[in-house]
């Protein structure tokens, strides 16, 4: 710290010394013509010998500065890569080249000059005329060191793009991932839709929310902690296909695959059910990834995933029956509680018995799914919004796909009876009267809508930040988010 805070004194000497040369060292414009990928490209076939046709004016940030009497080398950093510049005090005058001798690593400059080769192959622009646009006053992190602690590179994510090019790579992926999915659902006819953030009433997932408080209302209002009963609002209303791509936040730990605050797309389409969503699901990430990648399969974690449809599909009856010792079909609830109990599940005793299931699939299968996996057919005790199976109502038509033992998605057959969904929301305002933080309040308005009668409905949710560490190969959800939250610095 001492170190920094020393060439932070010297830097603002610097800055105070170029003050007085009359220069303002943080100007309001600046115009390149070129990035240093246009003059890789452009620029490919340029020889050794400067000639005045490749002439360039770029801007970037100094990432290396060699000074050598009467010249000096810099590389230059901008969004799109490093270009070498060299810079002569013959060629930018005696005065400038004294003021260019002020700047330092990390500073933000402008270069005019002509593209040349080096002796050494090197491209390079040679510059005559340079100008500060920033002068940086804090020294960038030492590369090998200062950068390693992935802590200061999330809190500093700003030093971390500047320092490690391959991050930004992470997130420019990102981006493009969601346009692709954008651009699938756009062909197939959804509408892209906005719903409030800010709701008198949190529902749609099992989760405890955030809550503040708007004063001109005089009442609580909460983040939301998913979009769904907005969205299927508007299927109420006869939009007949709608996504969104929402912020949705949801007061809970963090670990590898959580952040309090995180991105989803949710879908609804009208007449559909959960085994046509499922089709859909397969396709639209099947055709993502061959959009990132040009390939179905890819390197996630040293494994080869393969995202070719059709997905294995097993209900989750099946899967516990396949990845543990305890078969639901042919034990009794004493039984199944007794394993899931030596197994290391906690229970508290007045879990029903299709949670207890859920909860023995949440701790001993999921992460045993690798491959694109479709789990479906689920308890209705952890479904409120899911429709029940003719055959079985004691099972919901609902659907979760998992990957590399990550949980990615979320898909129902739409509850549309509004005297069954009152039914569920009774039963999770009791769960909440209860204590259970995750369950959510009735929500009249929601229910009026359903009493106009919304249309059979298929819906999906996918979580946009763990796709996105599966494609980018990526361990924690902080890698794939620009500004994770954090405990407080100090």
């Amino acid at each position: 710290m001492e170190e920094t805070n020393d060439l932070m004194r010297q830097r603002k000497e610097k800055l105070s010394e170029i003050r007085k040369a009359g220069i303002d060292p943080y100007p309001h414009q600046y115009a390149p013509t070129h990035t240093t990928e246009n003059i890789r490209v452009e620029f490919e076939e340029v020889t050794e010998t400067p000639d005045e046709t490749n002439r360039v004016t770029v801007a970037g940030r100094i990432m290396t500065k060699r000074d050598h009497g009467k010249s000096s080398f810099t590389h230059l950093q901008d969004s799109t890569g490093q270009i070498q510049t060299y810079v002569r005090r013959d060629d930018i005058g005696a005065e400038s080249y004294l003021v260019y001798r002020r700047f330092d690593v990390g500073d933000i400059i402008g270069v005019s000059g002509v593209v040349f080769r080096t002796r050494t192959g090197e491209l390079t622009i040679l510059a005559d005329s340079v100008e500060l646009l920033s002068k940086s006053i804090r020294p960038l992190p030492e590369k090998w060191h200062g950068l390693q602690d992935k802590q200061t590179r999330y809190r500093q994510r700003y030093a971390d793009l500047i320092m490690n090019p391959d991050v930004k790579e992470v997130f420019v992926k990102r981006t493009q991932i969601v346009q692709a999915i954008r651009d699938m659902l756009n062909e197939q006819e959804f509408i892209e839709v906005e719903t409030p953030v800010l709701q008198p009433i949190y529902g749609g997932a099992s989760a405890r929310p955030f809550t503040t408080y708007h004063n001109t209302l005089d009442q609580p209002l909460y983040l939301r902690i998913a979009n769904e009963l907005y969205l299927k609002r508007l299927i109420v209303g006869g939009f007949d296909r709608v996504y969104e791509f929402s912020r949705d936040f949801r007061n809970e730990g963090m670990d590898r695959d959580h952040n309090p605050e995180f991105t989803m797309l949710e879908l609804y389409q009208a007449y559909a059910d959960y085994l046509e969503i499922m089709e859909l699901t397969e396709n639209l990430i099947a055709k993502t990834v061959e959009n990132i990648h040009e390939t179905t399969k890819i390197s996630y974690q040293d494994q080869e995933i393969d995202f070719t449809p059709p997905w294995r599909r097993m209900t989750m009856i099946e899967s516990i029956q396949e990845h543990t010792n305890i078969d639901p079909e042919t034990l009794s609830e004493h039984e199944i509680s007794t394993k899931a109990k030596s197994a290391g599940i906690e229970l508290d005793g007045d879990e029903s018995i299709g949670e207890i299931i859920a909860e023995i699939f949440d701790a001993l299968v999921e992460s045993k799914l690798i491959q694109p996996t479709i789990i479906y057919d689920y308890p209705i005790e952890v479904s409120p919004f899911a429709k029940k199976k003719p055959e079985n109502p004691e099972l919901v038509e609902r659907f979760e796909f998992f990957i590399c033992g990550m949980e990615v998605g979320n898909a129902f057959s739409e509850l549309n009876d509004p005297i069954d969904q009152r039914q569920r929301f009774m039963e999770q305002a009791s769960n909440l009267a209860k204590g259970d933080e995750e369950a959510f309040m009735v929500d009249e308005d929601y229910l009026r809508a359903l009493e106009y009668g919304m249309p059979p409905t298929g819906g999906l949710g996918i979580g946009i930040d763990r796709l996105t560490m599966l494609l980018t190969d990526q361990y924690s959800i902080r890698d794939v988010i620009l500004f994770p939250q954090m405990r407080p610095e100090n």
